[in-house]
């Protein structure tokens, strides 16, 4: 038997009680599947990775409704196409409009959908990649009284499915005579949790096996192995998945997960950004690092400039050297935290006269204004130190900086804790 279409294609269910995985958003115990059975199908958008299942969800709650489906593509549906559908939909009642790739759909287009929503002439079912708080409109968004997101399906969701195609007679694999070992298969279901990636596979790899007298396809370890590789990688630079990866990068780094930090490094090498990677380091040298470790801080600029030279693949050495360094270094963020408090006060109005003692005093008339005078030169001092106010008077008493004890910040707490104790004397003294 021939099959025009391919297998991912023909193995997608038709109605919501085939759909394998994705069971916190359409298992039998969740509100929507209950909606769905009973006929009611709410305006939703799908979000999540390829291969997640949206697209087949969608036709699975169309049959299983029974009601007029139509699937379009924003990317290349126009306007008038909507005007048609909604023409149609009027005359059907109830009918449900599928757009793919929704966050593509320009103003005009929304506009007139919106109308459609509203009015109740059509049911929407938008599925996108991007994330729907970011990327569709926020009243097409407020129409919808269900956004999802579907992930990547488990290894044990694509082995069922592996296994239901393998038997499948009128649509999946199950017309030919297949022998494979279930470690093949839950090898290839280890590869990816995109459904129509690991069918694809599948199909290629049965084909690409040797077929004996009997006309059965023996599937061996090599052929698997030539036909997963690379196949478990996923990056879309700039989408979710690219920042979802530098956030789960830093956060591993900031956790001391060596391991984790590695994993997510290796997935950011595969996407080739180096740019990005780098960028990120030398902000996690200073976020997170910080005063518990200002040495290694200097040493990621020189890091990222032997990276910046070298490019891939020898640049992954000294990636892999400064992100374990930063993984295992004690950690400390109240530099910048203690910025931010002075931030806030500055944004808040809280300000006050700078000390005339302090106020610039290099040109002529400063004198006059009172400017500069009684400035005490810490380096006429013994020990480069003499007690002045420095803060305003209204904030003298104002305390940014809260210190850990940790790494070298162990000795910063304690000189600065030493300088505050001279300061509030010299002050009672002053007084």
């Amino acid at each position: 038997m021939f099959f025009k279409e391919p297998l991912a294609y023909r193995m997608r269910p038709e109605v919501i009680e085939e759909v394998i995985g994705q069971d916190d958003v359409i298992g039998r115990d969740t509100p929507l599947y209950k909606m769905i059975q009973q006929g009611h199908v709410p305006s939703m958008i799908l979000y999540g990775p390829p291969g997640t299942g949206k697209t087949s969800l969608a036709y699975a709650i169309s049959g299983t409704t029974n009601k007029d489906f139509y699937a379009i593509n924003a990317t290349t549906s126009s306007k008038k196409d909507i005007e048609e559908i909604t023409a149609k939909a009027k005359v059907s009642e109830g009918a449900i409009l599928f757009i793919d790739e929704i966050h593509r759909f320009n103003k005009s287009q929304q506009d007139y959908l919106l109308k459609a929503l509203e009015e109740g002439v059509i049911t929407l079912i938008g599925a996108t990649t991007e994330n729907p708080f970011h990327s569709v409109n926020n009243a097409i968004r407020s129409r919808c009284g269900q956004i999802k997101q579907l992930s990547l399906l488990s290894s044990s969701a694509v082995l069922q499915l592996l296994n239901k195609t393998l038997e499948d007679e009128m649509k999946g694999l199950g017309h030919i005579r297949v022998e494979i070992d279930n470690k093949l298969l839950e090898q290839i279901a280890s590869v990816t949790g995109d459904a129509r990636t690991a069918l694809t596979l599948l199909e290629d790899i049965v084909y690409a096996s040797d077929q004996d007298e009997n006309e059965v396809f023996h599937v061996k370890p090599e052929t698997v192995e030539y036909c997963i590789k690379n196949k478990g990688f996923t990056h879309d630079k700039k989408g979710d998945i690219y920042y979802n990866l530098l956030s789960g990068f830093q956060k591993s780094i900031r956790g001391s997960d060596v391991n984790a930090a590695l994993h997510y490094l290796a997935r950011l090498l595969a996407g080739g950004d180096l740019e990005a990677i780098t960028r990120r380091l030398l902000v996690i040298a200073y976020e997170d690092i910080g005063l518990a470790n200002p040495a290694l801080c200097s040493r990621v600029l020189p890091a990222v400039e032997s990276v910046e030279r070298l490019g891939l693949p020898e640049a992954r050495i000294p990636l892999s050297v400064i992100t374990v360094e930063l993984c295992l270094s004690p950690k400390s963020n109240t530099a910048y935290k203690a910025l931010d408090k002075a931030i806030q006060h500055v944004q808040k109005g809280i300000t006050d006269e700078i000390p005339d003692h302090l106020k610039d005093a290099h040109y002529s008339g400063a004198n006059q204004l009172g400017h500069g005078i009684n400035y005490k030169y810490p380096h006429n001092y013994p020990n480069g130190w003499v007690y002045q106010e420095y803060l305003p008077q209204s904030l003298k008493n104002a305390s940014y900086y809260q210190p850990k004890e940790v790494g070298e910040e162990k000795r910063y707490a304690q000189i600065y804790e030493k300088l505050r104790n001279l300061q509030l004397q010299g002050r009672k003294e002053q007084e």
